[in-house]
């Protein structure tokens, strides 16, 4: 049994927390990530074409129903084999657990390997457009290692290649899964393209302190808005407040959402980036001003909840027509053909001093449910991130 442990590590303006669970398993498990290091390492100091590789995956063994249970995947070990020409292989060295998961999963049968991205390093390499030794980030799903042919490797979620990580300099890889990409794009497009923000106006953002949420409060803010998020504990309205620059926090756990509202912009919303749907989203909706415009990144609130168990909806008609507000929900690959655009704006924000970002960091490839869990219950604050 391991204590588990959290610590603060910080470069310059990055702070990432990390968090080592305990593993679920005995200590054979801990046997097994020391022998499959030692094999990665041997990997990295010989280039060799004859090789036996085992990467390890979860595989989904039953769709969630209500909250992700830890026997609904199972850890499994596969042997890949050899690369054919134009192949590369990649060894995951960060992987990310995001709230589209829960839903997404349900389009796809069991026996899969769970979905998600992953930043990773090419370890051997049969194209010459992927060196050894390079970054990528791919939607590779949750697994250590992984073989990858350019031709034919476009994913089933994000219908996206997998693709070269751009040079960030010194920033930590992992960045890749964050504010330098899906997450930092999402913030990015989502808020220009959708609520097309002008200077003065008044934003609410409600899951405020995840990756996306704390991300498009300091886009507005670089853009002139008066700021306002939605999060769940105190510590988090601190963050948001006092390190990135909220005008204002609501811990929708323990203070009135409309009455505090109202206080924070009494002359009411112009743009709400909606992150979790729910009541949350009609009480700052029934707060917008004439011609508000909404944009829906997400529904966090009713991921775990079964459809047919789901409360009546407020109705929203009445203040959507008198106010004429604009609503839009919307998927980030819309814009895939930008896909850099995003990185490198948010790459500059960031070399500028405008734009600050938190990773909430589990060790261990065996702990990825456990990370995963506790996003969905929102104990990450900024990107829930994965050291495999």
């Amino acid at each position: 049994m391991f204590k588990a442990v959290q610590r603060e590590l910080s470069w310059g303006r990055f702070i990432k927390v990390v968090i080592a669970h305990p593993l679920r398993n005995n200590v054979n498990s801990v046997t097994a990530v020391t022998s499959l290091n030692a094999t990665s390492s041997l990997i990295h100091k010989f280039s060799t074409h004859s090789r036996t590789m085992k990467a390890k995956k979860f595989v989904v063994v039953n769709h969630f129903v209500n909250e992700a249970k830890p026997t609904d995947l199972k850890l499994v070990e596969e042997e890949l084999p050899p690369l054919k020409n134009g192949e590369y292989l990649v060894e995951a060295e960060y992987l990310s657990v995001d709230p589209y998961m829960r839903p997404y999963l349900q389009r796809f049968p069991v026996g899969i390997t769970m979905i998600g991205s992953q930043v990773a390093k090419i370890i051997e390499s049969k194209n010459p457009n992927f060196p050894v030794g390079k970054r990528i980030v791919g939607n590779l799903g949750w697994r250590t290692h992984t073989i990858i042919n350019p031709s034919t490797n476009q994913d089933d979620v994000l219908q996206q290649q997998p693709y070269v990580l751009p040079d960030i300099g010194d920033l930590p890889s992992s960045l890749g899964l964050g504010v330098l990409g899906m997450p930092g794009n999402t913030a990015y497009f989502g808020l220009l393209e959708i609520c097309k923000p002008k200077p003065g106006e008044t934003i609410v953002i409600s899951g405020a302190a995840g990756a996306v949420g704390s991300h498009v409060g300091q886009i507005a803010k670089n853009l002139g808005l008066i700021v306002i998020g939605i999060c769940g504990s105190d510590e988090k309205c601190k963050w948001l407040t006092e390190e990135l620059g909220f005008d204002s926090a609501i811990n929708y756990k323990t203070a009135s959402i409309a009455s505090s509202l109202r206080k924070a912009a009494p002359q009411g919303v112009d743009c709400y980036f909606d992150n979790v749907g729910g009541d949350i989203s009609s009480v700052v909706m029934y707060q917008m001003r004439p011609f508000g415009r909404v944009s829906v990144c997400g529904s966090i609130s009713s991921y775990n909840t079964d459809a047919s168990s789901l409360p009546k909806s407020t109705i929203l008609q009445p203040v959507i027509v008198f106010n004429q507000l604009k609503i839009e929900g919307f998927i980030v690959t819309r814009w895939a053909d930008r896909w850099n655009e995003g990185i490198i704006q948010n790459l500059r924000w960031i070399r500028e001093g405008k734009l600050r970002y938190r990773e909430t960091v589990t060790k261990g490839f065996e702990n990825m449910f456990d990370a995963f869990i506790g996003m969905m219950r929102g104990e990450n604050v900024g990107k829930a991130i994965i050291q495999a």
